[in-house]
């Protein structure tokens, strides 16, 4: 159970639009105790969130069919080789994910799909690292998030992979970079606003290699961003319209309410509600759907990372306020549609 739900119990909704279909294309499985190479997790509501913990969630009221796993530093191997430790959380997820195909934990289908995290500064040797998740996914792999988030402010959090300046560009990371499309595997950007140009060049320099941008682009609202939304707001746009006219990138509608984004929905009495969060939030949708169109987006979860700041039907009932005014097939590209076909979900 969360450290937040009596605090998330103040706002309550009625499920909108309940027999909608829903993939998550974006959730998590950890427990803080079982790896030190993720300290970031203790920092967050769930410090257990494993299979019970999430089926909690996606019992709540949604017609949630399907979900996608993306790696966490979960249940990494103690032992053998370092750049082949990662391959245990594969192995973890797709356990879970055979637990959950049984159909005795519900009719949804988590985990049909896996992201996992190879090293790409292995450069070439990251093809073996690829091909050792590929056998442990049972079927399931689908790619990799080699996280890029980077800002050289001490009071903003880098990605758990410990990226560095300029990671995306750099020769090394490219060599194992294009490993991926060899392979028919995906690749989930994700970087803060600032970095969205570099993620840009590398979709141009990989037309074969299908990019998955995280959270928006990761518009930042802490340390020196801290109040500077509007500010940063034209540029965000610009780059996010550059970044689309790559017909090999996707864009994840979501991962806004994590604390890094500096809304601070936490640190009020009450819990926000759906309508707060589509108002505070919507020019980062509107503006993506514009430009990657439907069929390009994927409304996530990224669950439980920002359920410090909201509950899970709270959440998808903001992505079904934001998408009202389209038409039934679009909502069924933004809900569903698109995360199937981007993770080849029915061919799991």
């Amino acid at each position: 159970m969360g450290l937040n739900e009596d605090w998330l119990a103040t706002t309550v909704e009625e499920i909108l639009e309940p027999e909608l279909p829903i993939c998550d294309p974006h959730h998590h499985l950890w427990d803080t105790g079982m790896a030190d190479s993720a300290n970031f997790r203790k920092e967050q509501v769930e410090p257990r969130y494993l299979l019970d913990e999430l089926r909690a969630d996606l019992g709540s009221g949604h017609n949630v069919v399907s979900t996608v796993f993306i790696e966490c530093a979960s249940m990494y191997r103690e032992d053998g080789p370092a750049e082949l430790r990662p391959v245990g959380e594969t192995e973890f997820v797709n356990g879970v994910a055979a637990m959950s195909a049984s159909g005795l934990y519900g009719p949804t289908r988590i985990a049909a799909a896996i992201i996992g995290f190879a090293d790409l500064m292995l450069g070439d040797g990251a093809a073996s690292v690829l091909e050792a998740h590929i056998a442990a996914g049972g079927g399931r792999f689908r790619g990799i998030r080699h996280a890029a988030s980077w800002d050289p402010s001490p009071d903003v959090r880098n990605s758990h992979t410990n990226p560095f300046q300029d990671m995306l560009a750099d020769p090394t990371f490219r060599a194992g970079f294009a490993r991926l499309a060899p392979l028919n595997m995906s690749f989930e950007g994700w970087c803060y606003h600032q970095q969205i140009p570099e993620m840009t060049a590398l979709a141009r320099a990989f037309p074969d290699t299908t990019i998955i941008l995280n959270h928006f682009g990761g518009p930042l609202g802490v340390g020196p961003y801290a109040g500077k939304r509007d500010e940063c707001l034209p540029q965000w746009r610009r780059d996010t319209e550059d970044l689309a006219a790559c017909p090999n990138v996707v864009a994840k509608l979501g991962g806004i309410n994590m604390r890094a984004n500096g809304y601070d929905w936490d640190k009020r009495d009450k819990a926000p509600s759906s309508e707060e969060l589509a108002a505070a939030t919507r020019v980062y949708y509107d503006h993506c759907i514009e430009h990657f169109g439907p069929d390009r987006c994927l409304f996530e979860s990224n669950f439980p990372v920002d359920k410090v700041n909201c509950s899970y039907p709270v959440l998808w009932n903001t992505f079904k306020r934001i998408a009202s005014g389209c038409s039934d097939s679009e909502k069924a590209q933004l809900f569903h549609d698109t995360a199937a076909r981007v993770y080849r979900i029915d061919a799991a």
